[in-house]
Protein backbone atom coordinates (compact mmCIF):
# COMPACT_ATOMS: atom_id res chain seq x y z
CA UNK A 1 0.00 0.00 0.00
CA UNK A 2 2.87 2.34 0.30
CA UNK A 3 2.74 5.22 -2.17
CA UNK A 4 -1.28 4.71 -1.95
CA UNK A 5 -2.94 8.45 -3.17
CA UNK A 6 -6.34 9.86 -4.54
CA UNK A 7 -6.30 13.22 -5.30
CA UNK A 8 -9.80 15.30 -7.12
CA UNK A 9 -8.85 18.90 -8.56
CA UNK A 10 -11.52 21.26 -9.40
CA UNK A 11 -14.19 17.89 -9.53
CA UNK A 12 -18.17 18.69 -11.00
CA UNK A 13 -20.67 15.92 -11.15
CA UNK A 14 -23.60 16.28 -13.41
CA UNK A 15 -26.57 13.61 -13.38
CA UNK A 16 -28.97 14.26 -16.03
CA UNK A 17 -29.72 17.91 -16.35
CA UNK A 18 -28.41 18.60 -12.54
CA UNK A 19 -25.43 19.36 -11.50
CA UNK A 20 -25.31 17.74 -7.77
CA UNK A 21 -21.61 19.47 -7.13
CA UNK A 22 -18.60 21.47 -8.48
CA UNK A 23 -15.66 22.95 -7.23
CA UNK A 24 -14.52 19.79 -5.50
CA UNK A 25 -10.93 18.95 -4.28
CA UNK A 26 -8.78 17.25 -2.06
CA UNK A 27 -5.97 14.38 -1.28
CA UNK A 28 -5.70 11.91 0.42
CA UNK A 29 -2.41 10.30 1.14
CA UNK A 30 -1.77 6.91 2.77
CA UNK A 31 -2.72 6.29 6.56
CA UNK A 32 -5.16 9.42 5.86
CA UNK A 33 -9.75 8.58 6.24
CA UNK A 34 -12.27 10.96 4.99
CA UNK A 35 -15.88 11.20 5.51
CA UNK A 36 -18.35 12.29 2.71
CA UNK A 37 -21.56 14.21 4.55
CA UNK A 38 -24.19 15.33 3.52
CA UNK A 39 -28.26 14.33 2.81
CA UNK A 40 -29.43 12.22 0.14
CA UNK A 41 -29.03 13.24 -2.87
CA UNK A 42 -26.35 15.58 -3.02
CA UNK A 43 -23.93 13.32 -4.40
CA UNK A 44 -21.83 10.79 -2.34
CA UNK A 45 -22.36 7.91 -4.03
CA UNK A 46 -21.84 9.53 -7.28
CA UNK A 47 -18.77 10.88 -5.74
CA UNK A 48 -17.43 7.42 -4.85
CA UNK A 49 -18.38 5.93 -8.79
CA UNK A 50 -16.70 8.79 -9.99
CA UNK A 51 -13.17 7.95 -7.89
CA UNK A 52 -13.92 4.17 -8.63
CA UNK A 53 -14.02 5.25 -12.06
CA UNK A 54 -17.29 3.62 -12.91
CA UNK A 55 -18.46 7.08 -13.80
CA UNK A 56 -17.17 9.85 -15.49
CA UNK A 57 -16.59 13.26 -13.99
CA UNK A 58 -18.45 16.88 -15.43
CA UNK A 59 -15.25 18.32 -14.83
CA UNK A 60 -11.99 18.54 -13.37
CA UNK A 61 -9.66 15.08 -12.46
CA UNK A 62 -8.98 12.64 -10.60
CA UNK A 63 -5.70 11.06 -9.69
CA UNK A 64 -5.25 7.52 -8.07
CA UNK A 65 -2.32 5.44 -7.19
CA UNK A 66 -2.97 2.15 -5.62
CA UNK A 67 -6.18 -0.34 -6.42
CA UNK A 68 -9.65 0.46 -5.76
CA UNK A 69 -11.92 -1.13 -3.42
CA UNK A 70 -15.44 0.12 -3.30
CA UNK A 71 -18.31 -0.97 -1.22
CA UNK A 72 -21.65 0.92 -2.68
CA UNK A 73 -25.40 -0.51 -2.36
CA UNK A 74 -24.84 -3.79 -4.93
CA UNK A 75 -22.35 -6.10 -3.55
CA UNK A 76 -20.26 -8.03 -6.51
CA UNK A 77 -21.47 -11.41 -5.64
CA UNK A 78 -23.64 -13.41 -8.12
CA UNK A 79 -26.92 -13.54 -6.12
CA UNK A 80 -27.48 -17.05 -7.51
CA UNK A 81 -25.31 -18.61 -5.74
CA UNK A 82 -24.08 -19.26 -1.86
CA UNK A 83 -22.19 -16.86 -0.54
CA UNK A 84 -19.33 -19.29 0.14
CA UNK A 85 -19.17 -20.47 -4.11
CA UNK A 86 -19.99 -16.40 -4.70
CA UNK A 87 -16.87 -16.02 -2.29
CA UNK A 88 -14.87 -18.37 -3.36
CA UNK A 89 -15.29 -17.11 -7.43
CA UNK A 90 -13.40 -13.95 -5.92
CA UNK A 91 -11.10 -15.63 -3.91
CA UNK A 92 -9.33 -17.20 -6.83
CA UNK A 93 -9.15 -13.69 -8.68
CA UNK A 94 -8.02 -11.90 -6.17
CA UNK A 95 -4.18 -12.47 -5.01
CA UNK A 96 -4.12 -14.67 -2.05
CA UNK A 97 -5.17 -12.65 1.33
CA UNK A 98 -4.66 -13.70 5.22
CA UNK A 99 -7.85 -15.14 6.78
CA UNK A 100 -10.14 -12.57 6.96
CA UNK A 101 -11.79 -11.67 10.42
CA UNK A 102 -14.75 -12.68 11.88
CA UNK A 103 -17.54 -11.34 10.31
CA UNK A 104 -20.36 -13.46 11.31
CA UNK A 105 -20.40 -15.10 7.86
CA UNK A 106 -19.64 -19.33 8.26
CA UNK A 107 -23.36 -19.85 9.22
CA UNK A 108 -24.65 -18.31 5.93
CA UNK A 109 -22.36 -19.75 3.21
CA UNK A 110 -24.44 -22.20 2.21
CA UNK A 111 -27.20 -19.46 1.57
CA UNK A 112 -28.00 -17.83 -1.78
CA UNK A 113 -26.67 -14.41 -2.29
CA UNK A 114 -30.23 -12.94 -2.54
CA UNK A 115 -31.86 -14.00 0.53
CA UNK A 116 -29.40 -12.67 3.10
CA UNK A 117 -30.09 -9.52 4.67
CA UNK A 118 -29.08 -5.66 4.19
CA UNK A 119 -26.57 -6.22 7.15
CA UNK A 120 -24.91 -9.95 5.60
CA UNK A 121 -24.83 -8.56 2.50
CA UNK A 122 -22.75 -5.63 4.45
CA UNK A 123 -20.31 -8.19 5.86
CA UNK A 124 -20.41 -10.23 2.70
CA UNK A 125 -19.09 -7.32 1.09
CA UNK A 126 -16.61 -6.43 3.63
CA UNK A 127 -15.16 -10.10 3.28
CA UNK A 128 -14.65 -9.60 -1.04
CA UNK A 129 -13.06 -6.13 0.30
CA UNK A 130 -10.73 -7.70 2.92
CA UNK A 131 -9.94 -10.67 -0.38
CA UNK A 132 -9.07 -7.75 -2.72
CA UNK A 133 -6.09 -5.82 -0.57
CA UNK A 134 -7.07 -2.90 -2.19
CA UNK A 135 -5.15 0.05 -1.22
CA UNK A 136 -7.63 2.37 -1.76
CA UNK A 137 -11.05 2.02 0.20
CA UNK A 138 -14.50 3.48 -1.21
CA UNK A 139 -16.92 2.80 1.44
CA UNK A 140 -20.87 3.95 0.44
CA UNK A 141 -23.09 3.97 3.43
CA UNK A 142 -20.62 1.08 4.84
CA UNK A 143 -22.65 1.16 8.41
CA UNK A 144 -26.40 0.62 6.87
CA UNK A 145 -27.78 -3.01 8.20
CA UNK A 146 -24.79 -3.25 10.52
CA UNK A 147 -25.66 -3.96 14.43
CA UNK A 148 -23.81 -2.14 16.66
CA UNK A 149 -21.24 -4.42 17.44
CA UNK A 150 -20.45 -5.11 13.29
CA UNK A 151 -20.84 -1.34 12.88
CA UNK A 152 -17.84 -1.15 15.98
CA UNK A 153 -16.09 -3.62 13.93
CA UNK A 154 -16.45 -2.31 10.54
CA UNK A 155 -14.90 0.75 11.78
CA UNK A 156 -11.77 -1.36 13.07
CA UNK A 157 -11.38 -2.90 9.64
CA UNK A 158 -11.46 0.78 8.59
CA UNK A 159 -8.59 1.86 11.57
CA UNK A 160 -6.53 -1.32 10.63
CA UNK A 161 -6.36 -0.56 7.01
CA UNK A 162 -5.53 3.37 7.76
CA UNK A 163 -2.81 2.21 10.32
CA UNK A 164 -1.41 -0.18 7.50
CA UNK A 165 -1.05 2.58 5.26
CA UNK A 166 -4.13 2.70 3.54
CA UNK A 167 -7.07 5.23 2.22
CA UNK A 168 -10.35 5.17 3.55
CA UNK A 169 -12.52 7.30 2.20
CA UNK A 170 -16.31 6.68 3.91
CA UNK A 171 -20.12 8.43 2.19
CA UNK A 172 -22.55 8.67 5.27
CA UNK A 173 -24.61 10.29 6.78
CA UNK A 174 -23.80 8.18 10.28
CA UNK A 175 -21.29 9.02 12.29
CA UNK A 176 -18.34 6.78 11.89
CA UNK A 177 -15.80 6.53 14.54
CA UNK A 178 -12.28 6.39 13.64
CA UNK A 179 -9.26 8.54 15.36
CA UNK A 180 -7.75 10.97 12.70
CA UNK A 181 -10.86 11.14 10.24
CA UNK A 182 -11.39 14.58 8.34
CA UNK A 183 -15.05 15.59 7.07
CA UNK A 184 -16.29 17.00 4.12
CA UNK A 185 -19.43 18.42 3.50
CA UNK A 186 -20.30 17.33 -0.02
CA UNK A 187 -23.64 20.02 -0.07
CA UNK A 188 -20.85 22.86 0.60
CA UNK A 189 -20.22 22.27 -3.64
CA UNK A 190 -23.60 22.34 -4.82
CA UNK A 191 -23.80 25.18 -7.39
Amino acid sequence: MEGCRLAVNDLACRRGERVLFRGLSFELKAGEVLQVVGPNGTGKSSLLRILAGLLGPFAGTVERSGAIGLIDERPALDEHLPLGRALEFWARIDAPSPPAPNLGLGDLLDVPVRYLSTGQRKRAALARLLGQQAAVWLLDEPLNGLDADMARGCEQLVAGHCQAGGIALVASHQPFALPGLKTLAIADYAP
